[in-house]
């Protein structure tokens, strides 16, 4: 047989890798790089889908009613009956405590949605239309952003009163205002791209541009304002109700618990401890999780197919029809 020839039927053992993207689904994906690359984002990932059972199934997993009072527990200590001990008026202050976790979730994932909706018309056409109608809503903009938010909500709210309606609104107003910014340089940013000129160049409407060619592009931003405005909402929320202006009584608010047991934290230190615990893990969670969920959706961070999106194999071997010597 000659030098470099092979047999019919012989292959060659020297094959190359390549690599074929796996047959996985997006989301499988991104949990697989969370649990591996993300350790503290998988705990805080934890937290948030504890936060969100615990608000669906809140009437299966509290002992006892949200505002079901027994005099007999009157300033009750922990014990089996009642885990965390009996409130001020007789409730069982786990059960209360669960039940805020509702008015957590919803204040929480309303207002982010919401604000993230607002900042993405307010800054997205801003940033898009550019000339002054972009001077104008920027100024208004600054305007907005000179005045300390939690005053601004306080004399918004004193206005219209309290209530779970009226503090998504005018949280998810302030929030949405405040986030224009950045998503208006996310769409001054995607302009640059030559695919932008060319649907321009092609006759392309200003809706079909913005709706089919700056928005997709700018979701990563978006998805990264949603997450961290989350946690922003769940504590402005409690700081309202601390205050007098959020969730009014008897709605198990943590902010409202805090409030309520000031007068008795010398006597009951658990009723401070115990949402304040939980209002500070809750924020600290979704923002561990926020946080990590923006490094694994932006492309910037990801870095092509991303480290688990692709799997490495052979190729098939290379028959050789060489006849031999």
């Amino acid at each position: 047989m000659g030098k470099g020839k092979m047999g019919k039927g012989m292959t060659n053992e020297s094959s190359e890798m390549v690599a074929e993207p796996k047959r996985r689904s997006w989301l499988v994906n991104i949990g697989i790089r969370l649990v591996k690359e993300k350790p503290l984002g998988t705990a805080g990932a934890v937290v948030t889908l504890l936060l969100l059972f615990t608000a669906i199934f809140a009437d299966f997993v509290a002992p006892y009613g949200v505002n079901e009072t027994r005099l007999v527990d009157f300033f009750a200590p922990p014990s089996a009956a009642h885990i965390l001990g009996g409130d001020q008026l007789g409730r069982d202050f786990f059960s209360r405590i669960i039940y805020g976790a509702r008015i957590s979730v919803i204040v929480g994932l309303a207002t982010a949605s919401l604000g993230t909706a607002i900042s993405v018309v307010v800054g997205g056409l801003s940033g898009y239309l550019g000339g002054k109608v972009d001077l104008v809503v920027q100024r208004f903009v600054d305007a907005w952003m000179c005045i300390p938010g939690l005053i601004l909500t306080i004399v918004v709210i004193s206005f219209f009163g309290p209530g779970i309606v009226n503090v998504i609104i005018v949280l998810s107003i302030a929030f949405g205002i405040s986030g224009s910014r950045i998503i208006r340089g996310a769409v001054m940013s995607v302009m640059q791209n030559p695919y932008v000129d060319a649907a321009v160049s092609i006759g392309c409407s200003t809706p079909r541009i913005f709706i089919r060619h700056i928005i997709p592009n700018v979701m990563a931003p978006t998805i990264v304002l949603l997450t961290t405005r989350v946690p922003g909402a769940i504590l402005a929320e409690a700081s309202l109700s601390f205050l007098g202006y959020g969730i009014p009584p008897p709605f198990p608010s943590w902010g409202g618990m805090l409030s309520g047991a000031g007068s008795f934290m010398f006597y009951a230190p658990g009723l401070v401890i115990w949402p304040g615990l939980a209002l500070a893990s809750v924020v600290y969670g979704v923002n561990l999780f926020g946080d990590a969920l923006r490094d694994l959706l932006d492309p910037k961070l990801r870095g092509g197919a991303g480290r688990y999106g692709v799997r490495v194999k052979k190729k098939r071997p290379i028959e050789s029809s060489g006849a031999g010597d």
